[in-house]
């Protein structure tokens, strides 16, 4: 297919990024560290750290785990929320030579499990308000180093107190015990006195296994190669070139990274790229607390802003908003899920920039599709493919389609991952004979190149950004006795785009929603908990006897 979006592209943003440019993200890493040295990197909870100790403080702890004994390519896990240890464990596993693993720190014990089970992970740097979790499973698994965090360990004076009002006084950390772990300070002091080993790094070595739903009810991991990472930051580093240039000489990018950063979307975004352009990111560790992270963010002046549609919502509903500094604002990336045209025109008006929409996945490292960070008004659209990057809209035969045609979306590039982590089957799946991933998402591309997405293949439910697949909430509810038969289905919901709905079949008359809604609150996260279950005395089915989830869906059952 010819490449028609080219012609769509904003000045000075190239067709093709260079992706041989760092042998690993570790060199990318590592030259920010000394180019950037004295500028702060990260700033939590009033406190910032610059690349120069980001630098120090990751390389003790990449010491710490190699005098452990760890071999390279091991994977270790990290289940934090955005506080000043991510970044420091992000590097140090890279540095080391290791495989990181993106734990959702909201996981309950079985989500946990079998992540940690999956992945094989030796290791996990965890904060200490989710032990109890890890607590709970962690004789199921191969981990036998375990790295407690508490809230305040990077926050020097003031970490005393925050921790004591962390455990204290709001008790937001459950009793646990975890025999034999290392608390993080602790780590890092002996990593001082260790010495570190420099690993070679290949781009085809294994970055991270980010865990994604699974069609088939368990989460895979997509792999991750450093190439990958590499090609996906540079691809977006490109792609906002044409307004950060418009930085004045010596101011620094200022990025709020209230996206969690295991969620590959801000990892990318608010961490990996921020790093490499020199940029300060604002990390919040609760940004379901408006009003404290809108406390947090006043004083600075913020240039890029990514966000999902709910918190953009959020916060354009929030009285303070107002009090916040966006007159420098450069780039609002909306991703994760639609932006709603609505919250998109009421940002522009309060904030002079547009909210510019993109697309991704965790196969792609994620971004495939932005709108021009130039453009001025919402297109409704998830915009043009990045540079290196190509799509084709394709039938259920494999055949591509013509200009117009809705089809499934097909991506080809650098960021495409190598596939399911152990899961050659799954990963066959989803790869064409031509290298292109399938990523079951229907578009239709116009004649200027640009992408709009018009459903999903795949019965995924959206909430507030994160893929919730039925068939995992159904394998759950299925097991609590009093089901007979159960049905998961997105439906719209104007706080998080979709939520889940349930309709139930009982086994045992006496069976309630509240029975279901307990039950649910002690197998799935809160974004995969149902808000609506509906029962039913029997469910639509095909002939050969699926449950037809669509037709619940639109009603026609």
């Amino acid at each position: 297919m010819e490449k028609i979006w080219l012609k769509s592209y904003p000045p000075g943003v190239p067709a093709e990024i260079d992706a041989g440019r760092y042998a690993s993200i570790t060199a990318l890493l590592e030259e920010s560290f000394s180019t950037y040295r004295t500028k702060p990197a990260f700033a939590c909870m009033g406190k910032s750290i610059t690349y120069g100790e980001l630098d120090d403080l990751s390389r003790r702890l990449a010491a710490w785990f190699q005098s452990r004994g760890i071999a390279p390519g091991s994977r270790i896990a990290i289940m934090m929320p955005n506080v000043l240890q991510y970044p420091v464990a992000l590097a140090a596993i890279l540095r080391a030579g290791y495989v990181v693993v993106n734990v959702n720190p909201l996981y309950t014990p079985r989500e946990l499990e079998h992540q940690l089970k999956d992945s094989g992970a030796e290791a996990i740097v965890i904060l200490e308000n989710f032990a109890a979790t890890l607590d709970a499973v962690i004789a199921n698994t191969a981990v036998k180093h375990v790295v407690a965090a508490s809230m305040g360990d990077l926050l020097g004076v003031k970490g005393c107190l925050v921790n004591f009002v962390v455990r204290r006084v709001k008790k937001m950390v459950p009793a646990w015990t975890l025999p034999g772990h290392v608390r993080f300070n602790d780590a890092l002091s002996a990593g001082a006195r260790a010495s570190f080993k420099r690993v070679e790094q290949t781009p085809d070595d294994i970055a991270f296994l980010q865990y994604t739903g699974g069609t088939t009810g368990v989460s895979k991991g997509a792999t991750l190669l450093h190439r990958n990472l590499i090609a996906n930051v540079l691809q977006s580093a490109a792609w906002t070139e044409p307004v950060l240039s418009k930085l004045p000489a010596g101011q620094q990018a200022v990025t709020v990274a209230a996206l969690p950063l295991y969620h590959v979307f801000a990892l990318t975004v608010c961490g990996l790229l921020a790093i490499r352009t020199g940029g300060l990111a604002v990390l919040i560790p609760n940004p379901r607390d408006i009003a404290g992270m809108i406390k947090e963010l006043q004083g600075y002046s913020i240039t890029t802003f990514p966000a999902v549609n709910t918190l953009y919502n959020a916060m354009l509903n929030h009285p303070d908003f107002g009090k916040l500094d966006f007159s420098k604002l450069l780039v609002a990336n909306g991703g994760g899920m639609a932006v709603q045209e609505a919250v998109a025109k009421r940002w522009y008006e309060q904030t002079h920039t547009p909210i510019i929409e993109g697309y991704g996945l965790s196969e792609t490292s994620p971004s495939v599709t932005c709108n021009p960070t130039t453009a001025t008004e919402y297109t409704g659209t998830i915009g043009l493919p990045l540079p290196s990057t190509e799509i084709s809209i394709r039938d259920d035969e494999g055949k591509e389609l013509a200009i117009g045609e809705p089809g499934e979306i097909c991506i080809r590039g650098p960021q495409v991952m190598a596939g399911y982590w152990n899961r050659p089957e799954e990963t066959a799946k989803v790869m064409t004979a031509d290298g292109f991933f399938k990523s079951g998402d229907v578009g239709v591309m116009n004649t200027r190149g640009y992408v709009k997405l018009v459903d999903r293949k795949k019965d995924m439910i959206l909430v507030s950004g994160f893929n919730v697949y039925p068939n995992e909430v159904e394998d759950v509810v299925a097991k609590l006795p009093g089901v007979f038969e159960v049905a998961a289905v997105g439906v719209p919901d104007q706080h998080s785009g979709e939520a889940v709905k349930l309709f139930i079949v009982k086994k045992d008359p006496a069976l309630t929603d509240k029975d279901v809604f307990e039950y649910c609150k002690s197998q799935l996260t809160g974004y995969k908990r149902p808000k609506i279950v509906e029962f039913r005395t029997e469910l639509p089915k095909s002939n050969v006897g699926k449950i037809l989830r669509r037709e619940l869906r639109d009603g026609r059952a």
